[in-house]
């Protein structure tokens, strides 16, 4: 464990009686390596110093000259690989603003004080000071070309996993969501955000929904048969809705394979504009007609969210899950939450929480009244095989939880 008089801190505020404030703190907690800066200039001459190069800065915002968030791109560019506090008069929604900034550029950030600062908050967060750990290089991306995706779905090298989405009144499975990945023969699992952008630029997502729907009609049915009834959502492209062809291949994979349209949601992503609106409207529209649900996916983090709710007769909300996971703590997201939910009921539409990452999580949901939840909390993604044992255990789980609620 690190001597607290040996962490060498930098504290960065234009107010000299704030600055005393602070080292005198610091000092009174054993912190004694503390070196003190009313300007960006002379700080950054700080962390240049290999000698002086501070563990911890504690920074202000609102500087004349050089602002703190100046200041932070400085650091970017100098490899910093030191803690930040932030510590403003500036108003929470700013700080939370602030620090989602620093976090981007993957410098570690202890927490945000706003002015007047309390000794024991400022304490707190510096209890969760750790030694930097030494810098990893940054893993590259592997890029793919349009002729090895294609080679990828013609070998059937394609593989769906299945994350579950149960009902958050009864914990009831309600459904799957179907999230395609490449089982590469030299690299193992790809994700699309490596793929799916090159298949659309190069004319081959038809193909791949074409492989991923009929993958996953396939196994709606095997479920069904084996008494599971799901319904089975499949993400669709912007670029599948380009042509009117794409609702008869839906239409007609589900009738070959002998899944009722209500069985079946298909994910619309709002991410990227609509081309020929035209074409996309008739194409959804007549999808609705024959019962497919249809839902709009990642809400409130695209184009034109509220217009598309308008024109396209969704019947079911996925709100982002940069709005579900904290909102029970983080006022920002809470509002963004509840207004999103309220859209959906006032809609009459099914909402769906994404990222529900832990128990914090699926309270807010059960208090809020959400309809349904997928996140890590309830299940990973799953392949196929996996998902009949799971539904057991799950089924489990909520019912014992169910025990516990009504003897409180």
């Amino acid at each position: 464990m690190v001597e607290r008089s040996a962490i060498k801190i930098l504290i960065l505020d234009d107010d000299p009686f704030m600055l005393k404030l602070l080292a005198r703190i610091l000092a009174n907690q054993g912190f004694t390596a503390v070196v003190c800066c009313d300007n960006g200039r002379d700080a950054l001459a700080q962390v240049d110093n290999e000698t002086t190069r501070p563990d911890l800065i504690l920074l202000d915002l609102n500087m004349p000259g050089m602002d703190g968030i100046e200041f932070v791109r400085y650091l970017v560019e100098r490899q910093f690989t030191g803690s930040l506090i932030l510590v403003s008069g500036e108003d929470m929604r700013m700080l939370r603003t602030a620090e989602r900034l620093v976090q981007a550029h993957k410098i570690h950030m202890l927490g945000y004080l706003q002015k007047p600062v309390k000794n024991e908050a400022l304490l707190a967060l510096l209890t969760q000071w750790v030694p930097p750990s030494p810098m990893k290089p940054s893993v590259v991306k592997k890029k793919y070309s349009a002729e090895e995706i294609r080679l990828a779905i013609n070998e059937d090298n394609l593989v769906n996993y299945y994350q579950p989405k149960v009902s958050v009144a009864s914990g009831a499975v309600i459904g799957v969501e179907t999230l395609v990945r490449w089982h590469h023969p030299q690299d193992g699992l790809v994700f699309p955000d490596q793929f799916i952008s090159v298949a659309e630029a190069h004319g081959l997502i038809n193909d791949l929904t074409r492989l991923v729907l009929s993958k996953a009609f396939a196994q709606a049915r095997i479920w069904q048969q084996a008494g599971f009834e799901l319904r089975v959502a499949v993400n669709v492209s912007m670029d599948n809705l380009a042509s009117l062809d794409f609702q008869d291949l839906v239409a007609g994979l589900a009738a070959e394979t002998g899944i009722s349209p209500n069985k079946v949601v298909l994910e619309v992503t709002e991410s990227q504009l609509m081309g020929d609106m035209r074409v996309s409207l008739e194409i959804l529209t007549r999808l609705r007609l024959k019962r497919f649900h249809l839902s709009i996916d990642d809400f409130g983090t695209g184009h034109s969210s509220l217009a598309q709710l308008r024109d396209i007769p969704f019947d079911e909300l996925k709100i982002d899950q940069g709005f579900v996971h904290r909102a029970w703590k983080d006022e920002t997201l809470r509002v963004i939450y509840d207004t999103s939910l309220a859209l959906a009921k006032q809609l009459n539409m099914e909402a769906v929480a994404e990222g529900v990452e832990d128990r914090d999580d699926w309270d807010l949901l059960r208090r809020t009244g959400c309809d349904l939840a997928q996140g890590n909390f309830i299940s990973k993604p799953l392949l196929a095989e996996e998902i009949p044992g799971w539904i057991e255990v799950w089924l489990k789980r909520v019912q014992t939880e169910l025990m516990i609620a009504s003897s409180n």
